[in-house]
């Protein structure tokens, strides 16, 4: 190894130490500011190296984010097995918001996939399926960036019932922002009428929380919104945010 790569690792190590540091002192002091205030100190801090992940549910991360950064980078994953509806809410978010869309697509397409690994992997080995067509598109979109927004909220599941506003991706080596993380359902319906935030039409015909069409049904009334997920395969998260 030259003097040179040696050089510059250990500054990829101070590097990531300082983001660290960040993040302790940013998740103490921001645990309790609104969501727009998260958003504005992520942005401030990483400028261009800040972006936004959306799986076009609704666009309420997109709506939040924008208005304090018009033009950030929004990473959609296009995994191949998206409902029409989704794809349809992607475009519509491209026209509507100023935001900066990027497509990222899996190393294979599904053809290959079930060429390679059998037809319906979703079914047979669902852990597999999606680390191969979200978390590792996933994980090479976000290496340019240094933090990244998510949406996700405490009260979704207990996986994520410890998720800080601000915390350190170690998987990823980056800095992890979850601006609505306090948030109640409450919350969220409420910000998407006050602000005419544009939705998934699926909403309106019982799937509360949408992914990959296959593996993506109806939830009945009562239900847990996320219950329609896996439904019958014992999995409630797809590996990205664990």
């Amino acid at each position: 190894m030259s003097v040179a790569e040696i050089e510059a690792g250990l500054e990829r190590q101070r590097a990531t130490l300082d983001l660290q540091g960040i993040v302790e002192s940013a998740a103490r002091f921001l645990e309790d500011a609104p969501a727009r205030e998260i958003t504005r100190g992520a942005a401030a801090t990483f400028g261009d190296r800040l972006c936004l992940t959306s799986s076009m549910s609704d666009a309420l991360l997109i709506d939040l984010v924008s208005r304090v950064k018009p033009g950030v980078d929004v990473l959609f994953i296009d995994t191949g097995y998206h409902f029409a509806e989704t794809i349809g809410t992607r475009d519509a978010v491209e026209t509507v918001y100023k935001v900066n869309v990027i497509n990222v697509k899996p190393s294979r397409t599904v053809e290959e996939q079930d060429r390679d690994l059998g037809p319906r992997l979703y079914g047979r080995n669902p852990d597999l399926c999606c680390y191969l067509r979200k978390v590792e598109p996933l994980n090479r979109a976000l290496e340019p960036y240094l933090a990244w927004v998510s949406g996700i909220r405490r009260d979704e599941s207990p996986t994520r019932a410890n998720t800080k506003v601000v915390e350190w991706d170690a998987k990823r080596q980056m800095v992890k922002v979850n601006p609505i993380a306090r948030w109640t359902q409450e919350d969220v319906d409420n910000y998407i009428a006050d602000n005419g935030v544009l939705i998934n039409p699926l909403h309106y015909d019982d799937y509360p929380s949408i992914g990959c069409a296959p593996c993506t049904r109806r939830v009945a009334p009562g239900e847990d919104p996320r219950s329609g997920r896996w439904s019958g395969l014992g999995k409630i998260e797809c590996g990205i945010h664990l």
